[in-house]
């Protein structure tokens, strides 16, 4: 009776595939970046801006009774989109997109409105474009593999 052996090698493929990982978790922070960016835009492009500045006297901003001026756009100008490394980790990004609080305290008065005053929401109905950030995210996300060489 003869035998036979055969004999397959897989040696190479863990390394292969390390690299096609590290490539994806490389392309995790860019790709988030994109799909933060429509956030961004389009939170921007929502945030009332008046024809003119104004004065803030909020009574949780008050020091002494002093008001604050504020130019017109100024909550616009707050608008920012930022990394964040503590939410972020191995393989996932995170970014943030909001307004700068110290700067413009009286954005949540906008977004939300007041016993006095109307809400005017500019940061919740941008959750209506989860399905282009989430393109964006996938565009972004297939080039960067592509650049690398991992897929075609």
């Amino acid at each position: 009776m003869s035998s036979f052996s055969v004999v397959c090698d897989i040696s190479g493929l863990d390394a292969l595939m390390d690299g096609i990982a590290d490539k994806a978790e490389a392309a995790a922070r860019p790709a988030a970046q994109a799909g933060a960016q429509v956030f961004y835009d389009d939170v921007r492009r929502r945030v009332p801006v008046s024809k003119q500045g104004h004065w803030f006297h909020g009574t949780s901003f008050k020091l002494n009774g002093t008001k604050y001026w504020f130019d017109s756009g100024s909550l616009r100008d707050a608008v920012y989109q930022v990394y964040s490394k503590d939410n972020s980790g191995q393989g996932r990004a995170t970014y943030h997109v909001a307004w700068n609080h110290q700067k413009v305290p009286y954005g949540f008065m906008v977004e939300f409105g007041t016993s006095k005053a109307p809400a005017h929401p500019f940061l919740r109905p941008a959750i209506a474009k989860a399905g282009q950030v989430q393109a964006a995210m996938r565009e972004r996300f297939v080039g960067e593999l592509k650049a690398e060489g991992v897929i075609s």
